[in-house]
């Protein structure tokens, strides 16, 4: 098995894993909903959750592949108000370091290129 290939399984573990979090933890995730869209958060979360878990599956069939990882950059698109809103709001009440919701803004850029190399 080559780099890219283990690239590509740890892309879709980290997918994988993201998106059954989001049923494993929903409230992490209902509190960093921006609060435009806070009274769909809970239809958000599902959707998203789904939606990673779906994309990290899709990574691995060699024929759905770069339709999923386009579905990742756009869902990375999707959800980064989201980002920016925990960051905004200082972690929305939860005590995670001003440093790294900082480091999440431009890890998006690198997600997205990740996931471009699978196109």
């Amino acid at each position: 098995m080559n780099a890219i290939n283990y690239s590509l399984l740890l892309m879709a573990g980290f997918y994988f894993y993201a998106g059954y979090s989001h049923f494993k933890k929903p409230k992490f995730f209902y509190r960093i909903t921006p609060p435009l869209l806070k009274q769909w958060e809970k239809e958000i979360n599902i959707i998203v959750g789904v939606a990673e878990i779906v994309g990290a599956i899709g990574l691995l069939i060699p024929s759905l592949q770069t339709w999923a990882a386009w579905g990742i950059i756009l869902l990375l698109l999707a959800v980064f108000p989201a980002n920016i809103y925990h960051l905004m709001s200082k972690g929305a009440g939860m005590k995670i370091p001003l440093w790294f919701l900082w480091l999440r803004i431009p890890l998006q850029g690198v997600l997205i290129w990740w996931a471009y190399s699978f196109t």
